[in-house]
């Protein structure tokens, strides 16, 4: 079986833009190359959950999710990252009805586990997001970090709560 490293993408990959989907707006979180190679090095699979609602909304196409996406994992690659896979939910309960793969639900995690042949219980979860840490535990995930960079959450349920990508490579 595989370990994985499970991402969030906004918040944690990339600085939280509400809405995000031009690629111009993107911008990688410093420390996400370190940590990602750091896993990759330790027989981690990269892979990426993420809630997208404002494709259900109708702020963006799925298209233009792609787009980024595609360019997101071209600029992860070009620093020796490769993503096993990237899973997103397109929905959002309000607009397109209730899903099993919205995060807090584990859907997105237990399908990578499926697809992916992944121990979750070995896997490990960054998130900047309670629901992140909640779809994690609600996979069976053990090791959950909670990223905070305004060090502005005082309670979680995640392992740690950390304000720097780079607190867990040091």
């Amino acid at each position: 079986m595989n370990k994985a490293l499970f991402l969030d993408r906004d918040g944690v990959i990339n600085v939280e833009k509400d809405y995000l989907y031009k690629i111009e707006d993107f911008e990688f979180i410093d420390g996400i190359f370190n940590i990602c190679q750091y896993f990759i090095n330790n027989g981690y699979l990269i892979i990426i959950v993420t809630n997208q609602s404002g494709i259900g909304r109708g702020y963006y196409t799925e298209e233009e999710y792609e787009d980024l996406t595609s360019w997101m994992l071209g600029a992860l690659y070009e620093h020796g990252i490769e993503v096993t896979h990237v899973y997103h939910c397109p929905h959002h309960p309000d607009i397109t009805g209730s899903c099993e793969c919205r995060k807090p639900k584990p859907g997105m995690l237990l399908q990578a586990a499926k697809d992916f042949d992944i121990d979750l219980e070995n896997s490990v979860m960054i998130g900047d997001k309670e629901r992140d840490i909640e779809a994690a535990l609600n996979a069976g995930l053990k090791t959950t970090y909670l990223f905070d960079e305004s060090k502005s959450v005082k309670k979680s349920k995640a392992t740690m709560i950390i304000d720097s990508l780079k607190e867990l490579v040091c």
